[in-house]
């Protein structure tokens, strides 16, 4: 292990697992969209901010949601599929945490919401790591900086002790301004990858 690198930080979302979530709300629309333009949208949704920061509950976000998107789904059914877009682990993800694990202290730091963590959860995803943060546990949203601060508090060791990985560019950048080393990746594979060229693995 190298000798100042204790912790490795994971994304949770397109890095160790598989999240169907644009695919799948496309299909609940009345009328498709393109995906990027989807995913942009969906990033700036108030009612989707507000539940990842753990500011709103589940029927509230349920709701604002639905008529948001314009989705004809009822809130039970919406829940479900909602839910149904965490899929579980990538694959070879367990496998690379499972070779890991010896070596250094595995953490997660995910945007996330109250129903996508108790899916996480009952798949034992969120029990693979010590600790794992999901933002609505936080008030804040990767990449503000005040979710890298209390994800390093949690952790309880400096900010060059962590390296963080995370699918998102943005997220990567504001992880480096607070001074982790942070590498942008796309699944299990990319991060083996890093590893084993950044000597870690």
């Amino acid at each position: 292990m190298s000798s100042s690198m204790s912790v490795l930080l994971f994304d949770l979302g397109g890095v160790l697992v598989d999240f169907s979530g644009p695919t799948d709300l496309n299909t609940l629309l009345p009328t498709p969209m393109d995906e990027v333009a989807l995913i942009a949208r969906w990033a700036a949704c108030p009612p989707s901010l507000a539940y990842g920061a753990g500011t709103i509950d589940t029927d509230t976000f349920l709701t604002a949601f639905r008529q948001a998107w314009q989705i004809s789904l009822a809130p039970p059914a919406l829940l479900a599929a909602w839910q149904s877009w965490v899929r579980g682990w990538l694959p070879g993800a367990e496998a690379l945490l499972d070779e890991l694990r010896p070596r250094y202290r595995l953490a997660a730091l995910s945007n996330s919401n109250a129903a996508h963590w108790e899916r996480l959860t009952d798949l034992g995803v969120v029990g693979a790591f010590d600790p794992a943060i999901g933002s609505q546990q936080t008030g804040v949203r990767k990449p503000d900086p005040a979710i890298y601060r209390l994800a390093l508090d949690r952790i309880g060791v400096p900010a060059p002790h962590v390296r963080f990985f995370d699918d998102s560019l943005a997220n990567v950048e504001a992880a480096r301004a607070l001074g982790m080393s942070a590498v942008q990746v796309d699944g299990p594979a990319a991060v083996r990858r890093h590893l084993l060229e950044a000597g870690l693995l």
